[in-house]
């Protein structure tokens, strides 16, 4: 799988947010921006991730992934943002 791959995935089932995808093979780090995260735990932001990509994650096609997710005021404020 590619990145490219991934964000095609998660911008396709998952609505109004932006995705920064980086890794190789079936290893990613996935940085997701979107109003969507508002008002949610940082477990339930992840949960949300995980649950739109659990037929790659079962099937093996995803193997480890790293979520960060942010509410665009966050995303302003990230120190990943500086190079994106």
């Amino acid at each position: 799988m590619q990145p490219s791959d991934v964000k095609a995935l998660l911008e396709s089932r998952i609505d109004d947010c932006q995705f920064h995808i980086q890794g190789e093979g079936c290893n990613f780090q996935v940085v997701a921006v979107g109003d969507v995260f508002e008002g949610l735990l940082p477990v339930k932001r992840q949960q949300l991730i995980y649950s739109a990509l659990s037929d790659e994650i079962a099937s093996g096609a995803l193997h480890a992934i790293s979520i960060k997710t942010y509410t665009p005021s966050q995303w302003e404020q990230a120190p990943e943002n500086a190079g994106v």
